[in-house]
């Protein structure tokens, strides 16, 4: 019978742990409650819009352009 069953190995894991910075966790906890990662994200967000928006509303206007067989 014991010939028959399979015979499990223990798992082995690689995993080298990184160092902990309790002084940097507190600050980076503070910030997070301040909200400044949210405002540089929502300040990223508002420099790309209108660059975006800009180059749909040219494209539209080729796009209706060429269909109408004026360029």
């Amino acid at each position: 019978m014991g010939m028959f069953m399979k015979q499990f190995k223990n798992r082995k894991f690689d995993y080298t742990p990184q160092f902990y910075k309790p002084d940097e966790d507190e600050k980076e906890k503070k910030k997070e409650k301040l909200g400044f990662r949210r405002q540089l994200k929502a300040i990223r967000r508002n420099k790309r819009n209108p660059i975006i928006w800009v180059i749909i509303t040219i494209t539209i206007i080729l796009v209706y352009f060429k269909l109408k067989g004026i360029i």
